[in-house]
């Protein structure tokens, strides 16, 4: 069963059945009814964790000290977004000529860069460490058996739409709106699929539990990026 990531024992053991012995082996053997703490979020759940690596692929999440499995996939940024190779970060450079709302000081920068020529680029760095808000999209339970043929992974997946349709770069341009098309009738529907034979010498063995997510919405992404704004909101409200 694929419940998720089982996190400790909850209370006592409910119910202990008769022992029974199997051939061959001299121990009893119980069923035994019991409950367990399980960390499974559900998808579009919106959840908090921090940055542990970023590549061009993505960026890899973790959650306090039990769960780094989450991975934010390029075509799940804000957009504009791209990678940067000289820091090795992702960068989301948000374009704010069309807002009537921007600070005096905003404002000033912007017409003295107009007049020497230049634009003022609005850089969000996603540095490691940083607190990250994101948004749940799928959840993979991969289950590695032992056969005949070698070492097989089956994968099943939970998703909340269809994987959006992106050219192989590092630059992700483009309304946040354009991701949201697909096949409804595809949401949260399992689907299991079983993959090639792996060698464990050359290759890892998958995670157990992996999360999908993205960030591609107005809140989600860094943290501090909108605790600032709100603070500035409240202050202008009083």
């Amino acid at each position: 069963m694929d419940v998720g990531l089982v996190i400790c024992r909850y209370g006592n053991v409910t119910q202990i059945g008769d022992g029974v012995c199997v051939p061959g082996d001299g121990a009893a053997h119980h069923e035994v009814v019991f409950r367990l703490v399980i960390f499974r979020p559900f998808v579009e759940e919106v959840c908090l964790g921090h940055i542990l690596e970023s590549n061009e692929e993505g960026i890899k999440v973790g959650l306090g000290e039990f769960f780094s499995d989450v991975f934010i996939p390029a075509y799940w940024m804000l957009r504009p977004s791209q990678y940067d190779k000289d820091s090795g970060l992702w960068v989301w450079t948000p374009d704010y000529d069309d807002d009537d709302d921007d600070d005096d000081d905003d404002e000033e920068q912007q017409q003295q860069a107009a007049q020497d020529g230049e634009r003022v680029e609005q850089r969000y760095e996603m540095y490691i460490g940083a607190e990250i808000r994101f948004k749940v999209k799928g959840i993979n339970f991969t289950q590695v058996t032992n056969t005949a043929k070698g070492l097989q992974a089956t994968t099943t997946s939970t998703t909340s739409s269809l994987m959006p349709l992106f050219n192989s770069s590092s630059s992700i341009e483009g309304p946040a709106s354009d991701i949201n098309s697909g096949d409804d009738k595809a949401d949260n529907r399992p689907v299991r699929k079983r993959s090639s034979s792996i060698d464990l010498s050359s290759c890892n063995v998958p995670p157990c539990m992996h999360i999908t997510a993205s960030i591609c919405e107005d809140g989600l992404g860094l943290v501090s990026w909108w605790t600032n704004q709100e603070e500035g909101v409240e202050a202008e409200e009083e």
